[in-house]
C-alpha cells in the first residue's frame, strides 16, 4: 500500500459487518484481514490532532462492541449463573453497599 493510510482509512479497515473486519473502499483492497502491522504504522503516523479524534472514535468503538458481546452473551444465557449468584448473594444479605 502506498503512502501513509489516514485517519478515515483505518477507520474503515476497522469496521466490523457481521462480526469480520473488512475494507470496503476500492481505494483499500489491498488491505488484508488481521493486517494489524498495517493498522499501527498508520496509527503511529497519525498528527496529534488526528490521533485523539482516532483515540475518541475507537474508545466509542471498543465500547459499542463489548455493549454488542455482553448483550450476545446474555441472549445465549451465558450470563445466567452468575445473576443467580449474585441474586442469592443479594438475598442471603451477604452483600454490602460500596
Amino acid at each position: 500500500m502506498s503512502g501513509l493510510i489516514k485517519l478515515a482509512a483505518v477507520r474503515q479497515a476497522l469496521r466490523i459487518r457481521n462480526g469480520a473486519y473488512f475494507a470496503s473502499s476500492t481505494r483499500f483492497e489491498a488491505f488484508q484481514m488481521g493486517d494489524v502491522k498495517a493498522i499501527e504504522k498508520a496509527v503511529e503516523a497519525l498528527p496529534p490532532a488526528e490521533l485523539a479524534e482516532f483515540r475518541h472514535w475507537f474508545a466509542e468503538y471498543d465500547a459499542a462492541a463489548w455493549d454488542r458481546q455482553i448483550e450476545d452473551d446474555a441472549a445465549k444465557g451465558k450470563l445466567d449463573q452468575l445473576a443467580a449468584e449474585a441474586l442469592a448473594d443479594y438475598r442471603s444479605g451477604s452483600t454490602r453497599e460500596p
